[in-house]
């Protein structure tokens, strides 16, 4: 494969995941909600008070959204397959984020379970990646 192809295919492959990541993000509800609460409670600090929720439009498109990131990752695992071109800290981060974002109202009495899952698997790949950072300036050291 020449290098301008490989180029492109690592390109698009870390465009898809960080999409996914952040459209994930956007499709839990208590994700929302909680952002919701701190523009409120920022708000609040400069004397502005808001009653209500001030993003609750995005309940509407929760699950398109969450489908979407769905659907982008599966593209970007494909890739990771394929062409082993992707970190795994990352796509690790993204399936928490995505685990931890479900909105289907049929899922709610699980939601703690996939907030632990998604949450676990979150810390963890912030975990990796920071355990790497060290073992590469340990490296670099010596």
């Amino acid at each position: 494969m020449d290098k301008a192809k490989k180029f492109i295919v690592e390109k698009a492959t870390s465009f898809s995941s960080s999409l996914s990541g952040a459209l994930s993000f956007l499709g839990g509800y208590q994700v929302c909600h909680n952002v919701c609460l701190g523009i409120i409670a920022l708000l609040s600090f400069i004397g502005i008070t808001i009653v209500g929720m001030p993003l609750l439009f995005l309940q509407k498109v929760a699950i398109p959204f969450w489908t979407a990131a769905v659907l982008l990752f599966a593209i970007t695992l494909i890739f990771y397959f394929k062409k082993k071109c992707i970190s795994k800290n990352l796509l690790m981060l993204n399936s928490g984020i995505i685990i931890a974002g479900v909105p289907f109202k049929a899922l709610q009495s699980y939601l703690a379970i996939f907030w632990i899952i998604g949450g676990t698997l979150f810390v963890l790949s912030l975990l990796f990646y920071i355990k790497g950072k060290f073992q590469k300036n340990k490296i670099k050291i010596k």
